[in-house]
């Protein structure tokens, strides 16, 4: 009597999502947060705060610059430029951004600088020497980088004596969650620049974008960030790796397809912007 024989069940797909933050979350404070940066003001005169975003090509160094302008005016903004075909960086001079507040020729007390993207390829990219130059002041707005020659003093974007203000307060990591993980050469260079930071006494933070490419269950809803195990496991990978402290990497999905802010999102981006105030802030302080 031929019975059907009982199949057993497939095993339950494993979950990707905690039942916990593992962080906790800065939901619905957004207004709070956002309001906190706009009444910001430097306590050291005539200093506005510098911020300079490095990291490997198409890490969202640009689109994060876009994405802190979008959350601060409160609609979609692409002054940096982007690619979305990338293969070599986008970027390729040294440029600051500020960010209108208010009225005309009314800006945030701080600034932004983009710089050209890390290669692997030593004929490729920033040099790590144009990177510590930026950082000591000496690299003036608009200085074209060139991947196979450091800046030279006879330079006409070379500054001899830099101000306060010239200086990097700031340094900012931008790495990307969609990796895989981190290269021997991409890892080299960027634990120089770190290094470089530590020697100077600059403080770091670091970006971790396209959170949303990289775990599907955060793509649904940007709230499940700190319950993602895949970025638990990706922002340990990054502290193991480059030396951060977990507590100095911050999760962000940058602005891209949309039309529209979303709360969520700039909470995530104003979590980030704050933690940067207050290093570079302490950071001058401490001068």
């Amino acid at each position: 009597m031929g019975g059907s024989e009982s199949k057993t069940p497939p095993p339950a797909p494993f979950p990707k999502l905690l039942p916990q933050e593992w962080r906790k979350g800065p939901w619905g404070n957004k207004e709070r947060e956002l309001q906190i940066v706009k009444d910001y003001q430097p306590s050291t005169e005539d200093v506005q705060l510098r911020f300079m975003l490095y990291g490997a090509v198409g890490a969202g160094k640009s689109s994060f610059i876009n994405s802190v302008e979008s959350v601060l005016r409160g609609e979609i903004c692409s002054r940096a430029g982007v690619d979305a075909m990338v293969r070599e960086s986008y970027t390729t001079s040294y440029k600051a951004y500020k960010i209108q507040k208010g009225g005309p020729r009314t800006y945030y007390p701080f600034v932004f600088n983009d710089i050209m993207g890390l290669e692997k390829d030593t004929s490729k990219g920033v040099r790590v020497e144009d990177i510590k130059l930026a950082m000591r002041g000496h690299m003036k707005d608009g200085y074209k980088f060139n991947p196979i020659s450091t800046l030279s003093e006879d330079n006409q974007h070379y500054k001899r004596d830099p101000s306060l203000n010239d200086r990097v307060h700031v340094l900012v990591c931008v790495i990307p969650g969609s990796i895989a993980g981190l290269e021997d050469d991409s890892v080299k260079k960027l634990r120089e620049v770190r290094l470089a930071a530590r020697d100077m006494g600059i403080p770091e933070i670091a970006i971790l974008t396209k959170i949303d490419e990289t775990c599907p269950e955060v793509g649904k809803d940007i709230m499940n960030v700190y319950k993602s195990k895949y970025l638990k496991k990706k922002i340990e990978e990054v502290s193991g790796t480059l030396g951060f402290p977990p507590s100095s990497i911050f999760p962000v999905k940058n602005y891209h397809s949309e039309i529209d802010t979303n709360d969520d999102i700039d909470t995530l981006i104003l979590s980030a912007l704050r933690r940067m105030i207050k290093s570079g802030e302490d950071f001058v302080n401490d001068l």
